[in-house]
């Protein structure tokens, strides 16, 4: 069945009707006329992926990483960036019941200070797209850059001079795991995290990563397909650092950290420009990367973070820039007196803020909270849910993530009068 794709939904896969049927079809753009043979279902959608482009759309552009059309972590390549930007304003905007504008990413390759790359019998490197099992093999990744070329080669190496047994993800069994890059981009300063099940790691892992500031062995010892685990080992610093403005971030395997540094500059900045009063309240702070900031232009800071070894790292980047901050360990939901604060900043997980956190911010009435979201769908179901007492300020979204669906909005909410 030959169909035109009118336009891309939501999540970046293109639609087309074949009878009363919506077909979903990865890597398309508007305008691709193409023939689907097959289809399956994705949770509630039907996702082709038996098909061919016939007719290329004429917006289409040639991707520059040789993997996309396969690789699971960019859908949008064959976009033109502006027309990524597009679709992201489209789709906050149909979400959210209102016009949002979408900074563009200052980078739109090299930009990702962290990737996650899979070490398993099937291959090096990420899913492809639509499964859980499959591996596209990778030389080097273009949105992380040049450096993921060495780190991968040397793994090889490694591999092949010690004969390592791979992950079989399908029968769970295998030792290599995951081999993590993470880099400060404004620092320069790369980190290599080797996560493998229980067993033995070769005594000279470091000759093989000498341009790694950092190397993590890591130990995974659950069945989770997860990419982080027990640190076994060190070699070189403890950290890494990351600059962000004038604020220095310590790095670490375990602990987050937003994954465009280029953006998060942006992000941060924006973020301190909204801030009204002087007393905040940083929730769910993480390694305190608006709280640290926030102190270092005067504001006085508390931050609250349900995740110990984060708060851990929120201090010591307290100590590192030299300013005063408050982190505690504490649950969302268990915190007190929020109209102590004259800004509260939330930037919660996917599933958005917890019902009895909205219920208190509704009743102890914090001037202004400024709320950082990865997802547009739960930060709509919240602002509706704060609309009683709060009307909307300022919205901007900001593309952390080029080449995908993702996107970060930040929204600034008033007491009404």
């Amino acid at each position: 069945m030959r169909v035109e794709i009118q336009k891309l939904e939501a999540d970046g896969l293109g639609k087309a009707r074949i009878g009363r049927k919506t077909i979903y079809v990865p890597f398309t753009a508007p305008g691709d006329v193409v023939e689907i043979r097959k289809w399956h279902r994705e949770k509630k959608k039907l996702v082709a992926h038996d098909y061919e482009i016939i007719e290329p759309s004429p917006i289409r552009i040639n991707p520059q990483c040789p993997y996309s059309g396969k690789c699971g972590g960019c859908l949008l390549q064959h976009l033109p960036y502006r027309e990524q930007v597009r679709l992201k304003e489209e789709k906050l905007s149909n979400i959210l019941g209102f016009e949002v504008d979408v900074l563009p990413s200052p980078k739109i390759y090299g930009h990702r200070n962290r990737i996650d790359v899979v070490t398993s019998t099937g291959g090096i490197g990420f899913r492809r797209r639509g499964t859980w099992w499959d591996v596209v093999d990778i030389e080097e990744c273009k949105v992380f850059g040049e450096r993921s070329r060495t780190a991968l080669k040397a793994l090889r190496e490694f591999i092949h001079d010690f004969k390592l047994q791979l992950y079989d993800i399908r029968k769970n069994e295998g030792f290599l795991r995951y081999i993590v890059l993470r880099e400060g981009k404004f620092t320069g300063e790369l980190m290599v995290n080797l996560v493998t099940a229980e067993g033995m790691l070769p005594g000279d892992v470091e000759s093989y990563f000498p341009f790694a500031d950092s190397l993590y062995w890591s130990i995974n010892r659950s069945k989770s397909d997860v990419s982080f685990g027990d640190v076994e080992k060190f070699w070189g610093s403890e950290f890494i650092m990351e600059r962000i403005d004038d604020v220095i971030y310590l790095i670490h395997p375990n602990s987050f950290f937003q994954t465009n540094s280029y953006q998060a500059v942006n992000l941060v900045e924006e973020a301190s420009r909204l801030v009204d009063g002087e007393r905040v309240l940083d929730l769910y702070s993480g390694v305190g990367t608006f709280g640290v900031y926030l102190a270092k232009r005067g504001f006085t800071v508390e931050g609250v973070e349900v995740n110990p070894f984060a708060v851990k790292m929120a201090r010591k980047n307290t100590e590192l820039n030299g300013v005063e901050a408050e982190f505690r360990v504490g649950r969302d939901k268990d915190v007190e007196n929020l109209g102590a604060y004259d800004t509260v900043i939330v930037d919660p997980p996917r599933a958005g803020l917890h019902p009895k956190l909205i219920r208190k911010i509704l009743k102890e009435k914090p001037n202004t909270i400024i709320y950082i979201s990865c997802n547009p769908r739960t930060l709509a179901a919240n602002l509706a849910g704060l609309s009683e007492m709060y009307s909307i300020e300022e919205a901007r979204g900001f593309d952390m993530f080029p080449h995908t669906s993702h996107v970060e909005t930040l929204v600034k909410l008033h007491l009404k009068v």
